[in-house]
């Protein structure tokens, strides 16, 4: 078991908490002693899709138990970031509710006439209208952001495209390269030190992808922990050229330890 003490904790979701619709063995009693010892901690996703009040339904229906205060999705990081660079702007939005509400949620207007910005989540359905709308706008000077660079994500089914797939068929047409906000940009790891109030130095980031996760944390200046319940695997990670702080096999394995500091 692996005593871990820290004054918060950024989990990753997919591969670390829940593997497609099932739960990570240990993942629910990992959860219970971060909030039974009031211990801040963010649950983060470049899942732009749903919001948190969705995830946290979603992650109720296979047994775990997280508020949506304690969700941070892609979708949330890039609407802060806009609001951060232009309050109160336009944006034409391609995507699903998750992220249209955090748009709205800042004061932002989504339409289609001479926006701000065109941003790119992950639409559940593709509409070519829609993108060809989106190489009208940029071409004419909007600016392109994108969620998060992930070009295809997991389902039960198979695979499915993701954001940077659509992004990369956008930068084609235009030119225009889009910045992206969610992993592995260490912007995101940062908005969501300030979402939760906390210290870098005093966090613990939770992933199982070297390549996004870990590279994220490092580069925000905290302590990672690599877990082999997910996509990396030992073998993988002499790949790289960095190393996480800590391996394991899963969060079933870490021991939080408590004492008056970290209370």
């Amino acid at each position: 078991m692996n005593k871990f003490k820290y004054k918060s904790y950024l989990l990753d979701m997919d591969g670390v908490l829940v593997r497609g619709n099932q739960m990570v063995p240990g993942a629910d009693s990992f959860i219970k002693k971060l909030d039974d010892n009031k211990i801040d901690y963010l649950v983060f996703t470049n899942n732009p899709i749903y919001t948190p009040r969705d995830l946290a339904h979603r992650l109720h229906t296979i047994g775990l138990e997280i508020q949506e205060k304690h969700i941070f999705t892609s979708a949330m990081a890039t609407a802060r970031f806009l609001h951060s660079q232009k309050p109160n702007g336009t944006a034409f939005v391609i995507g699903e509710s998750g992220l249209t509400k955090a748009i709205h949620d800042i004061g932002y207007i989504i339409t289609d006439i001479d926006p701000d910005y065109v941003v790119l989540g992950e639409p559940l359905t593709y509409n070519i209208e829609q993108i060809t709308k989106a190489v009208r706008l940029i071409s004419e000077g909007a600016f392109f952001i994108a969620t998060n660079p992930d070009t295809v994500g997991r389902e039960s089914e198979g695979l499915v495209l993701a954001c940077g797939s659509l992004a990369a068929l956008i930068e084609k047409a235009t030119g225009c390269s889009p910045f992206f906000i969610g992993k592995p940009n260490p912007l995101m790891m940062r908005d969501a030190l300030n979402y939760l109030g906390v210290h870098s130095t005093q966090t613990v980031v939770i992933g199982d992808r070297m390549d996004t996760d870990v590279v994220a944390g490092i580069m925000s200046g905290m302590e990672t922990t690599l877990v082999l319940s997910g996509v990396s695997t030992k073998e993988s990670i002499e790949t790289f050229p960095y190393r996480p702080t800590h391996i394991i096999e899963s969060v079933a394995d870490i021991e939080i330890e408590i004492d008056a500091d970290v209370t």
